[in-house]
């Protein structure tokens, strides 16, 4: 047993991706700066432990909010019993945020306590949760946010530098041609292509035929094949979904939106995704993750963790695909410098696959010094309201 002592909201904020990538153009007003949002809590051990809630990219404050309504809850309680200090934090937030916002927050608090309890006894996470059932672990490149050529061009370069030969890219339902054009150069690096069809922020979302008649077109110009399509409907239809996969070729996937374990697993049982991406930063921690894991193993559907905010966030799905025996995990490829010096060592990519990290708990660091070289800017958020500059014509797209 481990008390703990103190618990700390962490805001940083830190350069992201290029001043020119369509994602920033429409979703970051303010430039290419992003904000991450980190629970810190103490033991009386003295070991501190980091987790991530993803909420924080949309609403820091909000996040910060809740993590100081929350933190009297856990406050002086067993930080190594961490089912029960979840079930302590679900009984102060459920009735107002059983799915939601309150999940992100609680997912940082479980994945601070996996960490603090991984480092007091000198192991990773993934040691807490049974151990590592592989050394390594393939990769798909996740980017793709483009709309010239030449940003295409440097994310080859940079998956053909990391031997990663699978790749994410996001299209709506009109980019059909630059869909094509990625696909054509992909396959001529030897590089398979999936597509995020963006649909998680949409409202209404696109329909069923939409999708279908984008999957066929794409197809019809050239041999390359999708290798998924990604959250291509609404978050909240999943008998479309189902139906969705009785009318493509192409696997279906998503539920990085989802933020309880039971709803996922209620959509694994019914057959709406052929595999699922959850991520311990939304859905209410990594334990909530191996929940997914166990009921997907029962219906032999693949679990493909997301993984797409700060390195808290990114190195507990990893930890939990480890455990659980994750097949393909995906990398974000847009620069976010904070990130990256956080992971260190501990997020190597060699040949196209994720090394095991050895370092204890998550492997993360975060110093002083860090956090005063990444100040909180209040200005650096992720805007849901999209602001539409338009894609290049489909001319610029066409074959020569």
């Amino acid at each position: 047993m481990s008390r703990i002592t103190e618990i700390r909201c962490v805001l940083l904020s830190s350069p992201y991706a290029d001043k020119d990538d369509p994602e920033i153009k429409e979703c970051f007003p303010n430039g290419p700066k992003r904000t991450i949002g980190m629970v810190e809590v103490t033991l009386e051990n003295g070991v501190t432990g980091l987790g991530e809630g993803y909420l924080a990219v949309f609403a820091p404050l909000v996040f910060k909010s809740i993590v100081e309504l929350c933190a009297p809850q856990v406050r002086g309680k067993d930080g190594f019993d961490i089912a029960r200090r979840v079930r302590d934090l679900r009984s102060l937030c459920d009735y107002w945020s059983l799915q939601g916002a309150a999940r992100h927050v609680i997912a940082a608090f479980e994945t601070a306590l996996q960490d603090a309890k991984g480092k007091s006894l000198g192991l990773p996470v993934y040691d807490l949760l049974g151990g590592a059932k592989s050394d390594k672990i393939p990769i798909y490149g996740s980017g793709g946010c483009c709309d010239a050529k030449e940003q295409f061009r440097r994310e080859f370069d940079q998956l053909a530098g990391l031997g990663i030969t699978r790749y994410k890219i996001r299209s709506v339902k009109t980019d059909i041609l630059r869909t094509v054009w990625v696909l054509e150069e992909a396959g001529k690096r030897g590089v398979r292509v999936g597509v995020d069809m963006c649909q998680n922020l949409a409202d209404p979302p696109q329909a069923v035929e939409d999708v279908v008649s984008f999957v066929e077109a794409v197809h019809a110009r050239t041999d390359q094949r999708m290798i998924f399509v990604e959250e291509a409907l609404g978050p909240d239809c999943p008998d479309e979904f189902r139906e969705l996969r009785s009318r493509i070729d192409v696997p279906v996937c998503g539920g990085e939106i989802i933020t309880t374990p039971k709803e996922m697993i209620e959509r694994i049982n019914a057959d709406v995704y052929d595999f699922v991406q959850p991520d311990a930063s939304v859905m209410g921690g990594i334990s909530a993750v191996m929940d997914v894991f166990a009921a997907a193993g029962k219906k032999e559907t693949d679990v493909v963790v997301h993984a797409w905010g700060g390195a808290a966030a990114i190195m507990a799905s990893y930890h939990a695909a480890f455990a659980a025996g994750g097949k393909l995990v995906e990398y974000p490829m847009l620069t976010f410098p904070l990130g990256a010096e956080m992971i260190g060592d501990q997020g190597r990519i060699v040949d196209g696959e994720l090394l095991r990290p050895t370092a204890a708990g998550l492997g993360l660091t975060l110093t002083p010094d860090m956090e005063a070289r990444y100040p909180f800017d209040e200005t650096a958020v992720y805007s849901c309201a999209l602001i539409d500059f338009g894609p290049p014509p489909d001319s610029y797209w066409a074959p020569a």
